[in-house]
């Protein structure tokens, strides 16, 4: 089954980037290199945090907050349970959620799960193409969503369609340019239909 073995964000500071990503307690979980690639607007991706409790989720929007990152939604909470969302200084869109509604303890700043969710033009055509690499489909909501069974990958994969995605984020739909993303796997080098690019995982390289 083909997995993702890391998550490369392309930057234009490494060390800057590397500071805010320790701070955000993200340090070990995703790889940084150095890209001058032009991109304006949407980059057409963002990561998700889940965590157990708002505690949780108010202590790692704090510290990205207190690292630099900028607002995009506050911390609320709504008929799913709790979330807020910023941009890290490097220009990616980090979500924090939990779909719990009340606190059971204090913040332990422990991360349940970190989803890569690709903006697709065609979710569904998008995902017969990865289907086709060898993912296989977790769950599967028309052609609005779909996450990919990853179970041995440290990030989770999941297709959701471009608009929604910025809407949910709250950026304007447009954007330009490269997604300053690489995912490192074990089906060979390739692009998918929205310029999403895979690398060979021992191609991937090291956090600077």
């Amino acid at each position: 089954m083909t997995s993702i073995a890391s998550v490369t964000l392309e930057v234009a500071d490494v060390t800057a980037a590397q500071r805010f990503y320790t701070a955000f307690g993200l340090d070990t979980q995703v790889l940084l290199r150095a890209s001058e690639a032009p991109t304006t607007g949407f980059r057409g991706f963002s990561m998700s945090l889940t965590v157990s409790q708002p505690a949780d989720v108010q202590a790692l929007v704090g510290a990205a907050l207190d690292a630099g990152a900028t607002p995009l939604k506050p911390v609320t909470k709504s008929f799913w349970g709790v979330g807020g969302v910023v941009q890290a200084p490097d220009g990616t869109i980090w979500k924090v959620a939990t779909s719990a509604k009340k606190d059971t303890g204090p913040a332990t700043g422990k991360i349940d799960d970190i989803v890569l969710l690709l903006g697709a033009a065609d979710v569904a055509a998008s995902r017969r193409f990865y289907v086709e690499r060898g993912l296989a489909v977790a769950k599967s909501f028309g052609r609005k969503y779909v996450e990919f069974a990853t179970p041995s990958s440290p990030v989770k994969l999941a297709l959701y369609g471009r608009r929604a995605l910025a809407k949910d984020v709250g950026v304007p739909i447009e954007g330009t340019g490269s997604h300053r993303l690489v995912l490192g796997g074990d089906a060979g080098p390739f692009t998918d239909p929205d310029g999403f690019a895979w690398e060979a995982a021992s191609l991937a390289p090291t956090a600077a």
